[in-house]
């Protein structure tokens, strides 16, 4: 298995993504090889200065850089030797199995869907989330961003999604399935929750456990909550936003540590034909190297696969 590394992306490239990547090769199998993907010679002194032989990776030379300023349909045309371009390139052609990035998130959904492509009989990929409940477990938000307006049918798919998710990577037989809402009643809602909600009732694809209200989303009472991206995205910063708020009040809590992204690394896009997981832009290298670990989980289940024959 072969995973890619943009090394370029992200706020604290490239030092954060080569020493993530260092730390990950600790942790991953010994058949795994990473590809690391940007400019050869930082790429090559990054890994020497922390102590790395270099031939224990792959490097692929991608001297450019897509920026978070860049405009996401534009980027990856405009700038082919980018080290978003060229991981793409080596996801299609199957020279690796995986690409992760934490670099300029749009760039990243645009190649996903142009030069990936998307599976045939999803309307919509979707980005996910995983939030910490109560209980230990983690619950998956979906989705957060990449589709801010959303009619009913996509909520359904994104429901199917987050469960095969849910099943195939962290191994939960039966997700409970929820919708996000104001009111537990089928009837509350706006008129999209309202569509959502029936269909999802009526499908025996998923177990669907009806409405969720936002005070619960916490409390472990689903496996995975859908929405559409543009609550999603609320949902999650607000999420960040107690972190951070707990950290700047001096505030130690084993349960509220487990908000931050670091522990969780990436999330796949879904509903693409190849393994794509996006990190955050602040990450870390402790970030960086559990977005990579996640990368192996992803592609160890085989999940794009299980989209394909749960769609066709």
């Amino acid at each position: 298995m072969k995973i890619g590394i943009d090394i370029l992306g992200g706020d604290f490239a490239p030092e954060a993504n080569i020493s993530g990547a260092i730390l990950a090769k600790k942790e991953l199998p010994n058949d795994v090889r990473l590809v690391l993907i940007g400019d050869r010679d930082q790429i090559s002194s990054g890994l020497s200065s922390f102590g790395e032989n270099v031939d224990d990776y792959e490097i692929v030379h991608a001297p450019d850089v897509i920026t978070m300023h860049d405009h996401p349909t534009r980027a990856i045309p405009q700038k082919p030797n980018s080290s978003i371009a060229v991981g793409f390139d080596l996801l299609a052609s199957k020279e690796i199995q995986a690409f992760a990035s934490t670099g300029n998130t749009g760039a990243m959904l645009v190649g996903s869907i142009y030069k990936i492509n998307t599976i045939p009989g999803i309307i919509r990929p979707c980005i996910t989330s995983t939030l910490p409940a109560i209980d230990g477990t983690n619950t998956i938000l979906l989705d957060v961003g990449s589709n801010a307006d959303c009619k009913a049918d996509v909520l359904y798919q994104f429901a199917v999604l987050g469960a095969l998710y849910s099943k195939n990577v962290y191994g939960i037989e039966n997700p409970r399935v929820a919708l996000l809402n104001i009111g537990e009643e089928e009837t509350k809602g706006n008129l999209l929750t309202v569509a959502a909600h029936k269909l999802m009732a009526e499908s025996d694809d998923i177990n669907f456990i009806g409405n969720l209200e936002g005070r619960d989303i916490f409390f472990g009472k689903a496996d995975v909550i859908v929405c559409d991206g543009y609550t999603g995205n609320i949902v999650l910063k607000e999420a960040e936003g107690i972190y951070t708020l707990m950290k700047k009040r001096g505030i130690q809590d084993e349960y509220f540590d487990r908000f931050n992204y670091e522990n969780y690394g990436g999330t796949p896009i879904l509903g693409v034909k190849g393994n794509v997981i996006i990190g955050h832009g602040m990450s870390n290298d402790i970030a960086v190297k559990n977005m990579i670990l996640h990368s192996y989980e992803v592609v160890k289940s085989g999940l794009a696969s299980r989209v394909n024959e749960a769609f066709n």
